[in-house]
């Protein structure tokens, strides 16, 4: 699988690429919100310009009652800002409703993750609802507050 946006590509995590993801998933403004998965399967990298600069995952619902997927991403802080993350998303996005069928998404980035909040209002996703207590900082232990973002298909930008 390999899907093209308008500045990224997003294909499955390829052989000797977690050692790159190892080393942004690290980096301080990405720590911050993300811990180190144990591996990268299942991942898509998130190549832009030949380099892999992070990468997106999705899981899905296939209660056909409460059918939806779900989507996090990761990026290497010196490419924050530039509209990639919000393209990787994009492009995921549109698949999982063009061709997988979804007709509804989630996202869920910490409440105080205001850049990501930003990036995925740009795709479409609007906030359903604050999420108490919803996930563990793994540098902190402490437990923080997530916003639940949504995105209908027919709202997809």
């Amino acid at each position: 699988m390999e899907l093209r946006g308008d500045d990224v590509v997003l294909r499955p995590v390829g052989d000797g690429e977690g050692e790159v993801l190892d080393r942004i998933v690290r980096e301080p403004e990405v720590a911050a919100w993300w811990s180190p998965p144990e591996d990268y399967e299942g991942m898509l990298a998130i190549v832009f310009e030949g380099e892999v600069i992070g990468a997106v995952q999705f899981e899905e619902e296939t209660d056909p009652e409460f059918r939806r997927a779900g989507i996090d991403i990761f990026l290497t802080a010196r490419h924050h800002g530039k509209g990639l993350g919000t393209d990787a998303v994009r492009t995921l996005a549109r698949w999982l409703v063009r061709e997988c069928g979804h007709h509804r998404l989630t996202i869920d980035p910490a409440a105080a993750n205001d850049a990501a909040i930003r990036s995925y209002g740009k795709v479409g996703f609007k906030p359903v609802g604050i999420m108490r207590a919803y996930g563990r900082d793994h540098q902190t232990g402490l437990w923080q507050d997530a916003l639940l973002m949504d995105l209908l298909a027919e709202e997809l930008t």
